[in-house]
């Protein structure tokens, strides 16, 4: 019998036996499983394509359900080891639809990837956020890069001029970086500025000129270059526009003219590197029909022995280079993007032109399980601009302009002075040599400018997010302009003169929100809370030199000391003034969806100015809209519409687009006669630049808006109609005080109603869409009238110039009439003396409403593909507004031909006499109707097989290629600054930049 110690240890012996068999057992069958798992593993290789059927790269492909993943390369191809073979793969691509494929006993398996629709087309930036298309209760217009105007575009807003119904898009003139105007929905203030808000990724920008204008003794005022040039235009891929009250209300005060959303490209897919390069030429699209040498002689002109062409010596072909690179990619967690851009564009006029190098950025990364996003943009440019000059007010001796209109033909470009040497033939101050006031004066504007932001969303519960921005402008200018001694002309001539103007500007944003999301049932709920601060800081120092010992412009500019104090006086005048503005926000809006049937939207935002008095420091604007998913209803017919919605929409904005510190004197320091470097200030002292008024307050603007989307025929036609109505009251307006007065001028809100009504129609057909060709037409068209209704007294402006015309005027701001109204003489032909005959009397007087406002916009695009070709043609056209040539009423007289001076050829054979009177009046007044066809693109995109380039594609631009119009100006799109007493003008034609027609030439490489 065995001991119990001894059965212990067999029983151990016996355990320890166990147990290895099972521990070996279980190795076994864990191989067997292992072989068996692996055995039915299998490698998937294949090619994923986009519509076009070239290779796509960066997209994602992974096995549902595992970790296991990777990304198609350059050529779009992949390959992926390890997948089971009862698995599928998951191929997903930012702006696609994603695609599952079941793997079987497949190992290579090719898939085709088509555009989201839903993602492309139905999304639109409103402020603060993003909303469905089908689910915007206001009037918003979203236009992407297939929308945008082509070849050479020196800033944002040409890039959607008539591609939207209600937005006119003038530029004043055709000078590259020239000033360009913005009006969405009519002109609804004076004062205030008229262009829309705009918001480059979210950074309100403040609409205030970055660069200084000029204001030269014996030249004119010349305006500031263009403020939104420093963005590179290739960098933008989407701006959105928000017309009505109910969508623009959320930015409160600056929101009465409309909000222009741009935002910049961002990265997708696996990184790629794109280049693009264009080559541009340019030329004068219509020279001024003047008398040739020959011409004038036989007229009875005086022959100075030489036969001149000054138009053919100042124009001259002008032409652009374009070069832009960018790398990024993207995936869910995150996105980059850097961006490099230079454009050179010569103007058609000699030595004018610009050249701007631009430096982007934007990037996003989530952390913390998706949960926190941080993000940020940049867009920096250095633009110089070179000017020449020409002005908006000389007067009838001439600018740069006025000299090649006027310039004797006779009269020879040169001449040799006593020791024999060519030097410019420069006859009097009164006939300036146009060649010599280009090569003896320079103008040289350089803008340093960045833009960004850096912001942090989190996501604090399901549904409920908190975001913070910061973000900044920061720009340094200067602006240096010389004029020689040498140079015969009305106060330069002897003397020379040099001037600077610096700027400096910082403005900062800091804005938290918190937006929440919910859905209860068939209930959808969205709601938006924050809070804004604005600061804007501004200085601005300008310097007049005069007397100078040099004739070398460059060292004029960069040693004003070079100017001597002689009989002239004090050579050396100061002016610098700083300016500081704050705006603090509070805003809200809620979004409720009942049974995506029924829409409605409330927005309120409260904002709070330093430009406004203690009475009136914080302004309330509030908005409401509500949109009808009629589509929804059993009543409507299906097999007619496949989209039809109404939308109603009512809301206050405002308008403080005016100077700084309104409510408060403020004084601005001014120091003259700082000689030769010295540091002793001659005369320095305080000058009074605003003066009390604490019960100023915003410009406001009602608006009414009713809006019908629809779309028939399975959605190839669809479009939506507007009907509007906006009133704008407590103008903002400066008053000039009748002297002797405690004041020279107050700031006041004038008790009167500005109205704009109108119309908008926007339609997009799709004609053909077969798998080799596609018909696409884009038109839209808008009606406005705009009435000035309720106004005490009566403000004049549009001051025309020339000799004679001192003090006179073409325009007048009153009651019953538009704004901008002309104010003319009616004009009836000649007596028998040749004066001017005027049946409706000696006076000028309204002309049954007659206005430089358009009563009609238009525009239309049809695109066309075939195979690898595109075209598309853009037409844009602008009806029912008159233009006042003062640069006829100048220069185009008998009087004018009778001093020496040249006109055109009909002057000469008008029934005039030489001793008329230039009075204003409408024979200098015509229509300025015109259909131009504006853009012309046609681009081949290269069949790739290559593992280097993933696209490449070559295109040419046609662009300002035939005006049709009855307009004998140089062209009808032009609107020179003729204000009085800072009272603007807008429609006025006076020596303004030609236009250009451009051709360019160019290609789209993806790497």
């Amino acid at each position: 019998m065995m001991k119990s110690y001894q059965v212990g240890r067999y029983i151990g012996r016996l355990s320890a036996g166990v147990k290895k068999s099972v521990f070996t057992i279980a190795a076994m069958l864990l191989t067997s499983l292992t072989f068996t798992v692996m055995a039915q593993e299998v490698t998937v290789s294949g090619t994923v394509k986009g519509a076009d059927g070239s290779g796509l790269p960066g997209v994602t492909v992974q096995a549902k359900g595992t970790t296991k993943g990777t990304q198609t390369g350059l050529d779009g191809t992949y390959k992926l080891a390890g997948v089971a073979k009862n698995g599928t793969l998951v191929f997903s691509f930012v702006g696609m639809e994603t695609k599952e494929v079941a793997i079987g006993n497949k190992t290579v398996v090719d898939v085709t990837l088509v555009d989201d629709t839903k993602a492309l087309e139905e999304v639109v930036v409103v402020g603060y956020g993003t909303v469905k298309k089908k689910d915007a209760t206001g009037a918003v217009n979203a236009i992407g890069a297939k929308d945008f105007q082509k070849g050479i575009v020196t800033s944002p807003e040409q890039l959607m001029q008539g591609r939207v119904a209600g937005v006119q898009i003038t530029q004043s003139s055709g000078e590259p970086g020239g000033g360009i105007n913005v009006r969405i929905r009519g002109t609804s203030s004076v004062f205030g500025g008229n262009n829309p808000l705009f918001v480059i990724d979210g950074v309100p920008l403040s609409g205030d000129n970055v660069s200084g204008g000029g204001d030269a003794s014996g030249v004119g005022r010349q305006p500031a270059k263009n403020p939104l040039n420093f963005m590179n235009p290739d960098d933008i891929a989407s701006i959105d526009i928000l017309k009505d009250a109910s969508a623009t209300a959320i930015y409160g005060s600056r929101g009465a003219n409309g909000v222009v959303l741009i935002t910049t490209k961002k990265g997708k897919g696996k990184g790629s590197l794109e280049y693009g390069y264009s080559h541009g030429f340019s030329s004068i699209t219509k020279k001024y029909d003047l008398l040739s040498a020959a011409e004038y002689v036989a007229a009875g002109g005086q022959n100075k022995g030489g036969s001149t062409d000054w138009q053919d010596e100042l124009f001259r072909t002008g032409q652009t280079s374009q070069h832009n690179l960018a790398f990024g990619g993207g995936d869910a967690s995150g996105s980059y993007r850097f961006s490099l851009g230079y454009l050179n564009q010569q103007g058609i006029v000699l030595k004018s032109g610009i050249k701007r190098y631009s430096v982007g950025f934007s990037g996003t990364k989530k952390f913390i399980n998706d949960k926190l996003t941080l993000g940020s943009s940049l867009n920096f440019a250095n633009t110089q601009d070179t000017g020449v000059p020409i002005s908006e007010n000389s007067g009838f001796e001439g600018d740069l302009l006025g000299g090649i209109l006027k310039s004797n033909p006779t009269q020879p470009v040169y001449t040799t002075d006593a020791k024999g040497n060519k030097v410019f033939n420069q006859p009097g101050n009164t006939e300036p040599n146009p060649l010599a006031f280009a090569m003896l004066s320079q103008d040289n504007t350089n803008t340093l400018r960045a833009l960004g932001n850096i912001n942090a969303e989190l996501q604090i519960i399901e549904g409920l997010k908190f975001k913070t921005v910061l973000g900044f402008d920061k720009s340094l200018s200067s602006r240096k302009s010389a004029y020689s001694s040498d140079l015969v002309a009305t106060g330069i001539g002897g003397i020379g003169r040099a001037y600077v103007n610096d700027i400096e500007v910082n403005n900062q944003l800091w804005e938290n929100y918190f937006t929440y999301d919910k859905e209860i049932g068939k209930t959808s709920f969205n709601a938006l809370l924050g809070y804004s601060y604005q600061s804007f800081d501004r200085y601005t120092k300008s310097i007049a030199a005069a007397n100078f010992r040099t004739t070398d412009l460059n060292l004029m500019i960069n040693n004003l000391a070079s100017a001597n104090a002689g009989k002239f006086g004090s050579n050396v005048v100061n002016n610098s003034s700083s300016e500081k503005d704050e705006l603090q926000s509070y805003f809200g809006r809620v979004n409720v969806n009942l049974s995506s049937k029924y829409l409605v939207t409330g927005t309120l935002r409260i904002d709070g100015s330093s430009k406004f008095g203690g009475n009136n420091k914080y302004g309330v604007f509030p908005s409401g809209a509500f949109k009808w998913k009629l589509m929804e209803e059993s009543f409507v017919p299906k097999n007619i519409f496949s989209d039809l919605a109404l939308r109603l929409g009512y809301g206050v904005t405002g308008n403080q687009s005016i100077p700084h510190n309104l409510y408060d004197r403020r004084d601005r320091y001014s120091g003259w006669g700082i000689n030769q470097g010295a540091d002793n200030i001659e005369g320095g002292g305080l000058n009074a630049v605003a003066f009390n008024n604490p019960n100023l307050k915003w410009e406001t603007t009602a608006a009414l808006n009713v809006g019908l989307d629809f779309a028939v025929l399975n959605n190839r036609l669809s479009g939506n109609i507007e009907f509007y109505q906006k009133n704008t009251k407590d103008l903002l307006f400066l008053v000039v005080s009748a002297q002797p007065a405690p004041t020279p001028f107050s700031w006041k809100n004038l008790d009167t109603d500005i109205q704009n009504r109108g119309v908008e129609l926007g339609l997009n057909f799709s004609a053909i869409d077969s798998k080799s060709f596609g018909w696409e037409i884009l038109a839209n068209t808008a009606f406005n009238k705009n009435l000035v209704k309720n106004l005490s007294g009566v403000y004049d402006t549009g001051e025309i110039n020339g000799q004679g015309l001192t003090g006179a005027f073409a325009q007048r701001i009153a009651q019953g009439q538009p704004l901008f109204a002309y104010f003319l003489r009616e004009f009836g032909g000649y007596d028998e003396a040749g004066n001017s005959i005027y049946p409706a009397g000696d006076f000028q007087q309204f002309l049954n409403g007659k206005s430089p406002l358009p009563t009609v916009t238009a525009g239309l695009t049809n695109n066309f593909r075939y195979k690898n070709f595109d075209l598309s043609l853009f037409f844009n056209g602008v009806f029912g507004n008159y233009i006042y040539s003062n640069t006829a009423n100048a220069f185009f007289t008998k009087g004018s031909f009778a001093n020496g001076r040249n006109v055109t050829k009909d002057v000469v054979g008008s029934k005039e006499g030489p001793l008329n009177a230039p009075d204003v009046s409408t024979r200098f007044l015509q229509k300025g109707d015109f259909v131009r066809l504006q853009n012309l693109n046609l681009g081949y995109r290269v069949p790739m097989k290559s593992k280097v380039f993933s696209n490449l594609k070559f295109y040419v631009t046609g662009q300002n290629l035939l005006t049709f119009t009855k307009y004998t100006g140089q062209d009808p799109e032009v609107s020179t600054n003729k204000s009085i007493n800072g009272i603007p003008s807008f429609g006025i034609d006076y020596t303004a930049y030609p236009r250009a027609k451009t051709w360019t030439i160019g290609a789209n490489i993806s790497f």
